[in-house]
């Protein structure tokens, strides 16, 4: 808890048995809840999650979104007013997401961002530099948004969470959630947090080609569904105002 706010950290894991305790051993005190969402694993992560006095939700859906969003459903019957989310390979740091977390508070912000810095060559690969620098570069071109990374360590209030009205259920959550925040207008800020790399295993994403490609269509599907939308509802106010006048 930080100035009264309740807080709680939402942990999609898959097959993340070897670093999930030591995750969640390091995330901050200032956190109420710890909320595992074991997306499908196979290894007994949801096991050691619990083990290591986290809450686990088992969602067998795969997706990191359709975890993400199981996460906040477990949530819903006791609403928080801060939901933060993190990877549960360690990577993210998350010791420091206090950092994040006391200016979304005190500063009156809606969301909050880690800034990935890597600590050593290998904790960002050459794949995810290009496809961040891509994402990042449409976002400013299409809604003028000043983002340089879309890190999955964020912090948002509960109530700006349920105004974005997240749907994506895989690789294209993290940058769905950054642009309907500019569509709503909301106080956003970015903070550089080091970026370290995975405690064990290998990425399911990053370092694959199927990964990276899959990740890359849909990121690229997002960004293309949001600018129609917003054209959309452009035409539709024009069409509503030509009929008021």
């Amino acid at each position: 808890m930080i100035d009264y706010r309740t807080i709680a950290l939402i942990i999609p894991a898959h097959n993340e048995v070897e670093s999930i305790t030591r995750v969640i051993e390091a995330v901050p005190h200032e956190v109420d809840r710890i909320l595992v969402v074991d997306n499908g694993s196979s290894d007994g992560t949801g096991d050691r999650a619990r083990a290591a006095g986290a809450e686990v939700v088992r969602e067998d859906r795969l997706g990191y979104g359709t975890a993400c969003l199981a996460g906040i459903d477990a949530l819903k019957e006791n609403p928080p007013d801060i939901v933060a989310f993190a990877d549960g390979d360690g990577s993210d740091n998350h010791a420091f997401l206090g950092d994040l977390l006391r200016p979304l508070i005190r500063d009156t912000l809606d969301l909050v961002l880690a800034r990935r810095v890597p600590t050593c060559p290998g904790a960002l690969s050459l794949q995810q530099r290009i496809g961040n620098g891509l994402a990042v570069g449409l976002i400013r071109l299409l809604w003028g948004g000043a983002y340089t990374d879309l890190g999955p360590m964020r912090a948002l209030s509960w109530k700006a969470l349920q105004k974005l009205d997240m749907r994506d259920r895989n690789f294209g959550w993290t940058i769905e959630m950054q642009i309907r925040a500019l569509q709503l207008g909301f106080g956003i800020r970015e903070i550089p947090v080091a970026y370290l790399p995975r405690l064990a295993g290998k990425s399911k994403i990053s370092r694959t080609l199927s990964g990276v490609l899959s990740a890359g269509r849909k990121i690229l599907w997002i960004v293309f569904r949001e600018a129609w939308r917003d054209r959309r509802m452009i035409l539709k106010r024009h069409r509503h105002a030509g009929q008021n006048t």
